[in-house]
């Protein structure tokens, strides 16, 4: 009796979503960068007004799974789908991008992977120095990334895909390599990460006329555990800046098999998953355990 009233007030405490978290470790994936990283896949502009439509289309590759959570701008943990950067992204509209089929496709080649855990943090239209330590956009990242850390997670990756804004001035073309890898390296120790593998996608288009400048610097960032994935000559939409919903689909792919190629090592003390915060705290579920004991023995 004693046990099945204990289990019942587990599950009372706990939704269903994050029980199937706390059952498995949450393998962390960071998705930040700018609009083609938070996804404009199927996106198109209206003539008249100026505004984007999204198609609506979502590929098999992008849809839902049981095993592919994401963390939303409240900071809880929700199935993903598409456009998962839809609350991150809030002013623009979001479509398809590459976090869904990633997250499927490392799956469907690794079955023991686990619960994927994404954490959205992309934003259109941003600069590096956007980026910096101390700005909005930064300390974001490092407040989401540590809140899924904290409700179980382990920090597996962070994908990156930015730079299309810093092709259009020299000066910021000039300073790119520099205030990125100050970037990836403030980000690294924020996150008591040292060795976080960071998969960074080099820029297939861009806002201004230094691409390749931009794409040069970013293949040669030369920090350890930055692999870098080319996304030159996928499909643009029309208006020759984003990756079409096939680029995109295309695009996680690509990342999925960068990243089960990459065998990282011990990221340190990221390995011990803690409760869900979002939920009832565990030491509350072990009082009310505590105070069952005590009545009814």
């Amino acid at each position: 009796m004693l046990s099945f009233i204990a289990l019942a007030l587990l599950a009372h405490a706990l939704p269903i979503e994050c029980e199937n978290l706390l059952k498995h470790k949450l393998n962390i994936i960071i998705l930040a960068g700018q609009s083609n990283m938070a996804g404009r896949g199927g996106v198109a502009n209206e003539t008249s007004t100026g505004i984007g439509t999204w198609d609506g289309v979502v590929p098999p590759q992008c849809q839902p799974n049981p095993s592919i959570f994401r963390l939303s701008a409240d900071l809880a943990w929700v199935k993903a789908r598409e456009p998962i950067h839809s609350d991150i992204d809030a002013r623009k509209t979001d479509g398809v991008g590459p976090g869904m089929s990633f997250a499927n496709a490392v799956l469907t080649k690794d079955p023991n992977f686990g619960v994927v855990g994404l954490v959205p943090c992309a934003v259109g239209g941003t600069t590096i120095s956007q980026w910096q330590k101390g700005e909005f956009l930064y300390e974001q990242l490092v407040k989401r990334a540590e809140m899924a850390q904290q409700s179980g997670g382990v920090y597996r990756a962070m994908l990156w895909y930015q730079g299309e804004a810093d092709t259009v001035n020299e000066e910021d073309v000039e300073l790119y390599k520099g205030r990125l890898k100050t970037f990836f390296d403030d980000l690294r120790s924020d996150l008591h990460a040292p060795l976080l593998p960071i998969f960074q996608v080099i820029l297939a288009s861009g806002e201004g006329p230094y691409i390749e400048e931009v794409r040069e610097a970013q293949l040669n960032i030369g920090l350890p555990n930055v692999k870098c994935v080319d996304a030159k000559g996928l499909p643009l939409e029309p208006d020759d800046l984003h990756l079409t919903t096939q680029a995109q689909v295309r695009l996680g792919e690509m990342l999925a098999d960068a990243y089960l190629r990459f065998k990282p090592r011990s990221l340190q003390s990221n390995n011990v998953p803690t409760p869900c915060s979002n939920f009832v705290p565990f030491f509350i579920i072990t009082a009310q355990f505590l105070w069952i004991i005590l009545t009814f023995s």
